[in-house]
């Protein structure tokens, strides 16, 4: 029987990637980045097309439908009014990308059927639902909710930046929208690049940076004050309006009015990869609460209005898991479920299922309390063989085991004496995450091991965060949190019993003088707010991780190890095991293991065990 399947895509903006539906199953979903190699790729997602569809065994021609993720002539009339209401501003921006949209995004459909050309022949319809309706279909068509209030929240899609709707059954209604230029993720942005960080991939660091604010002090304060009176108009129900006369993101070629802000805040932007002195931890601390306090009266109208128990988020501010968490201990919804890729990547997901259930009409099916994302593991793997083979080509020298408990246990041996471990098994994750299986490990307990993996593996700033893998049964007895987190985009404080004072006068001392001292007996993975983004794992979606923290336990006594992301800064998360063994060669990852296979890093480089490699290749 002809199955019926349906390509969802998005692209051209940043994030590029590719789903597929197969009679409304989710069976596969990659970001283009992680086949090009291009962090936050924006081009059309060809290998992340082909991939989808060589997944599922689906030719182009045998495609119901495509569905691109959203509106472009809608997002031309925006561009063209917003020129026009702040004429003559934004010359120069205006010059600037307008050619681009006549030469190419205005023909957005000659240009789509020229892409998908290269898939295969074949006619196949092409659907353009909104922007935010993608958005929400990606949050409610696969969340275990058979009714629930949906929030969406970005910088901007074709004219919406936030809307509130209700999902019931097959059906999405969306009951209230905020429209461009009043924008929460463009105003978190624009402090963003404030603070010298990369808008659109260094929002993370805004997040993480916050809690070395002060709450205590009057700067704090004070940055805060001028946020809400100066810059943002707060409404009771959550909507905002924005002074634009300091923001230049509407006509201009940069975020804010750099001159505006200095005689605002009293500090100039901050100059990339310079010292970050306390303003601007302030600063962050200031946006954050701003943006927590907009994002909770946003989720309170949104109970109001639909009278539902449960809520889903989507959109690139439902990845801020810090005000995720403020959600959920508000006590607002019962439960709140949100989308794993909640950005542009995610708009593919969303846009195949609006075709799916909105055009075409077909009815949920909905099991249980799991959701439809399979963990978010929904990329390539790799059999042995294809290991293998990536592995001889690299002149690797490779063990395999036929039985992965005893790789379990060795491994979680090696975690225990303080290695890091590169951690690469069965299908690739989707969306920013890595969920345990293109993972860089260690062990949480370790005082040294944030530093280690942010300066010497990951390359990264040292304030940043890492993120603790915990056993799904073991939640509560770490974190105070009651329920799982599988997609690590809650943040939970750690359970009182575990935490250590931190000394008076704490806040005055240096940056990396506060960064490092013990705050719980899990060092690696406390944030100096006593805080962590939590990842429960669980065992019917990935065993292999599952198995590797319990045997962890076994021979420590504790469940939980420190995750972060298998790439170093400025790379796309690794998707291959060529990708994996290059980046364990070029980093101070001690083992990487692929699949069955382990690899030890002493004996790539020749050196005998008992050599101390670091200090014999001066990597320190």
């Amino acid at each position: 029987m002809m199955k019926n399947a349906i390509l969802g895509i998005s692209a051209y903006y940043h994030d590029s990637a590719a789903a597929l539906l197969v009679d409304g199953q989710l069976v596969a979903a990659a970001q283009e980045e992680r086949f090009s190699r291009k962090k936050h790729d924006s081009s059309f997602p060809i290998q992340a097309c082909q991939y989808v569809l060589q997944e599922a065994g689906i030719d182009y021609k045998d495609l119901a439908a495509v569905s691109f993720y959203d509106k472009p002539f809608l997002k031309f009339e925006r561009l063209l009014e917003t020129y026009h209401a702040f004429a003559p501003r934004g010359f120069a921006s205006f010059s600037s990308a307008i050619p681009v949209w006549i030469k190419e995004k205005l023909f957005m459909k000659r240009l789509l059927v020229k892409h998908l050309a290269a898939l295969g022949d074949g006619s196949v319809p092409i659907y353009y639902p909104e922007h935010h309706l993608s958005h929400a279909a990606s949050a409610f068509y696969p969340s275990p909710f058979s009714e629930a209030a949906i929030v969406t929240v970005d910088g901007v899609g074709e004219w919406a930046t936030t809307t509130i709707g209700r999902g019931r059954g097959k059906e999405i209604e969306l009951l209230k929208e905020l429209q461009f230029p009043h924008s929460v993720g463009l105003l978190y942005s624009a402090f963003t690049y404030y603070t010298g960080f990369t808008v659109n991939s260094g929002e993370y660091k805004l997040m993480g940076l916050a809690p070395y604010g002060n709450p205590a002090y009057a700067q704090t304060a004070d940055f805060k004050k001028k946020i809400t009176t100066e810059l943002v108009d707060i409404r009771k129900d959550g909507s905002i309006l924005l002074n634009m006369d300091y923001f230049d993101y509407a006509t201009g070629l940069k975020m804010v009015d750099e001159d505006k802000w200095q005689r605002l805040f009293g500090v100039p932007r901050r100059k990339p990869e310079s010292e970050i002195s306390q303003p601007y931890m302030d600063m962050a601390l200031a946006i954050q609460q701003v943006t927590e306090e907009i994002v909770l009266s946003l989720a309170c109208t949104a109970r109001q209005l639909t009278g539902c128990k449960n809520l889903v988020l989507a959109g690139g501010v439902a990845l801020n898991c810090v005000a995720n968490g403020k959600i959920l201990r508000a006590g607002t919804f019962d439960d709140l479920w949100i989308q794993p890729a909640a950005g542009d990547a995610g708009g593919a997901v969303g846009a195949a299922y609006a075709v799916w259930h909105i055009h075409d009409g077909n009815d949920r099916q909905i099991s249980g309390s799991a959701d439809a994302m399979k963990g978010s593991y929904l990329g390539p793997e790799f059999s042995d063989k294809e290991t293998s083979r990536a592995l001889r080509k690299h002149n690797a020298i490779a063990h395999h085991y036929e039985d992965f408990n005893k790789l379990a246990v060795d491994v979680a041996a090696k975690l225990a004496e303080g290695n890091v471990v590169g951690w690469f098994q069965g299908r690739m994750e989707f969306g920013p995450r890595a969920l345990g299986n293109r993972s860089i490990i260690g062990d949480a307990r370790n005082p040294e091991m944030q530093k280690r993996m942010n300066l010497r593996i990951k390359y990264r700033e040292g304030f940043r965060p890492f993120a603790p893998s915990v056993l799904e049964e073991d939640i509560g007895d770490y974190f105070d949190l009651d329920r799982p987190s599988p997609y690590m985009l809650l943040v939970a404080p750690i359970r009182e019993d575990r935490k250590i004072p931190v000394p008076e006068g704490y806040h005055e001392r240096p940056l990396y003088e506060r960064l490092y001292f013990l705050r719980s007996d899990l060092p690696a993975i406390t944030h100096i707010d006593y805080s962590a983004r939590i990842q429960s794992v669980s065992r019917d979606t990935n065993p292999r991780y599952w198995e590797l923290i319990r045997e962890f336990k076994r021979q420590t006594g504790c469940g939980v190890i420190v995750n972060t992301s298998f790439n170093v800064r400025g790379e796309p998360i690794v998707a291959t095991p060529a990708d994996a063994y290059r980046c364990f060669m070029r980093t101070e990852m001690d083992f990487l293991v692929v699949g069955n296979y382990f690899l030890d890093k002493k004996e790539q480089l020749g050196l005998p065990e008992t050599n101390d490699w670091r200090t014999e290749f001066k990597l320190d």
